[in-house]
């Protein structure tokens, strides 16, 4: 009598896209399928694309969320959306945008604008005006206190006055002409005919017969001027607030926020002052390497802020900044180049506690804390031949939902999965999964537990889970244990575990797939009837063009005689 062996196919774990054998719990073939686990742990179709908000323009450029309300950067507008009322709010680049919310305030960044939004009014952030020098007598000197706001062209100049001096000089000369400086003497502003200025001195002097008199109160500054002096670079353009309007990536640490991608100066960081998103010291920056191999990304996590540049011919790629006290200076970020030499092509992002980057190989993880080497580990050996096969890669939108990375590429999403990992050698990877959409997708968000997607005619959530979808898995290619020799089906056919509507079908090695049977409102289990005789090997798909889910399928076959070469 023949042998016959069984096989079952369950525990489904992903796809696997590397052409060799491969583990039976996974596909080499899969479509649009993934593990629900919030529902089951069964494999099922995704949700479908409900569409919650219409374009009239060719780009949705941003997602954001602030309070109750949808803010959805359309083109080179903002919208609030509001109980079903779109209002347009401002005006933005043509480009993506990212955002924040700091101290019920909203800000949001497109690479050209800085603005804020309190629920009432939206407008160009207006940097702090620092006081850069105090304690400063009439003719010069004084403390330095703080730093020159790039985010501002004004800054204060606090004096001690003498009692006689009509004349107080600023601590910087040439100060712009276009702007009347205020002045105040105890607290109370002094009416600009009282005083004139001397814009290429910077010197302000009362015309009044009596000076500023000394302060009621010994040591304590009396005498405030307010004026503006823009930082300008050689062609006389503004300069300072230029390098951060132009930063393309941001990212919150620490109670601050740091920015770069400034395309003029691609391996800078910039950061702003401790609770304060509108001060941006000009010393509060780091230069990310010698040479300018642009930054891609940046990344909070396990204490410190990372970033991640394009390859490097000095191989100088990734670096991280841990907060330090500086008995001069305070808190300060010092750059660290990490041991990790591999260069990041498309993002970065902290995805459930590890920090993760695409290189030309694919997705790596850095294992190792700051204070020990850090040594890179590859996650996605088993996607990487399509994955970076993709033409607009280094495009590539992250998002991070129901424990799912989604790498998406124009139409296609790749699913990290953090519940189900594989040991690589002396590493660990994830698992799986591929979907194709129905939209290309130009950004994304999660709020709430919802996935929401940009497109080129509106915002899209992934919630129908009733919508039409094709998909299907495949299994390996089955030898049933016994590659050189050939096998023969059980005439009872296959069982599966499923629901839904399902179509089945075969593939020995030398034929194309063919269909078994249709199998509607499968609620439990079904038998198909597959009869396949002397072949070498088989695999089986379960396809459907509405919803399914699959449990296991088992299959049983004989084994016959030797393979003849």
């Amino acid at each position: 009598m023949s042998e016959k062996v069984s096989r079952i196919y369950s525990n489904f774990r992903g796809v696997d896209f590397r052409g060799e054998e491969i583990n039976l719990a996974r596909s080499p073939d899969a479509l649009n399928m993934w593990k629900d686990y919030k529902e089951t742990e069964s494999i099922r179709t995704r949700p479908g694309l409900s569409r919650i908000y219409e374009s009239n323009t060719a780009r949705i450029n941003g997602i954001h969320f602030y309070n109750d309300a949808m803010l959805v950067h359309d083109g080179d507008e903002l919208f609030l959306c509001s109980d079903g009322v779109n209002t347009s709010i401002a005006d933005l680049a043509n480009a993506p945008s990212q955002a924040f919310v700091y101290e019920g305030v909203f800000y949001i960044k497109d690479g050209k604008n800085y603005i804020r939004y309190d629920g009432t009014e939206v407008k160009p952030v207006e940097g702090f005006i620092p006081t850069t020098t105090i304690g400063r007598a009439p003719l010069g000197g004084g403390t330095k206190h703080q730093d020159v706001n790039m985010l501002s062209d004004y800054r204060k100049n606090t004096f001690l006055s003498d009692g006689e001096s009509v004349d107080y000089y600023l601590d910087v000369m040439k100060i712009d002409d276009d702007y009347v400086p205020i002045v105040k003497v105890n607290d109370e502003v002094i009416d600009q005919g009282n005083y004139e200025v001397n814009y290429d001195e910077g010197r302000i002097r009362f015309l009044t017969e009596d000076p500023p008199s000394k302060p009621l109160t010994d040591g304590q500054d009396n005498v405030e001027v307010l004026f503006k002096k823009q930082v300008v670079d050689e062609s006389g353009n503004e300069a300072y607030r230029k390098l951060i309007l132009d930063c393309t990536l941001l990212q919150v640490f620490d109670n601050r926020v740091f920015f770069s991608g400034n395309p003029e100066h691609p391996n800078y960081v910039w950061h702003s002052s401790l609770d304060d998103p509108t001060y941006v010291s000009d010393l509060d920056y780091y230069k990310e390497g010698m040479d300018e191999a642009p930054v891609r990304g940046m990344v909070a996590g396990n204490n410190a802020l990372w970033v991640f540049r394009e390859p490097s011919d000095a191989n100088t790629t990734v670096f991280y900044h841990n907060p330090t006290i500086d008995e001069e200076y305070g808190k300060i970020y010092p750059s660290t180049h990490s041991s990790v030499t591999i260069g990041c092509v498309g993002r970065a992002i902290n995805f459930n506690d590890d920090i993760v980057f695409f290189s030309e190989r694919g997705m790596e993880g850095i294992s190792g804390d700051i204070m020990t080497e850090q040594v890179v580990a590859h996650r996605s050996s088993l996607v990487d031949r399509k994955l970076t096969a993709e033409k607009r890669y280094r495009d590539m939108i992250l998002a991070e939902w129901e424990g799912y990375l989604l790498v998406i590429i124009g139409k296609t999403v790749y699913l990290a999965d953090s519940r189900a990992m594989l040991q690589n050698e002396n590493h660990a990877e994830y698992e799986w999964f591929y979907w194709e959409l129905e939209k290309e997708i130009t950004c994304s968000c999660v709020r709430d537990g919802v996935l929401y997607l940009g497109a080129d005619d509106g915002v899209y959530a992934l919630t129908d889970t009733t919508a039409n979808v094709s998909c299907y898995w495949t299994t390996p290619k089955d030898k049933f244990k016994n590659p050189h020799k050939l096998k023969t089906t059980n005439k009872r056919g296959c069982v599966a575990e499923a629901t839904g509507d399902i179509e089945v079908y075969a593939k020995t090695e030398d034929t194309c797939f063919e269909m078994i049977g249709g199998y509607k409102g499968i609620t439990d289990f079904f038998v198909s009837r597959i009869k396949r005789k002397k072949f070498k090997d088989i695999q089986l798909m379960f396809a459907s063009s509405t919803r399914f889910s699959l449990e296991t399928v088992t299959l049983e076959a004989y084994i016959g005689g030797y393979i003849k070469r």
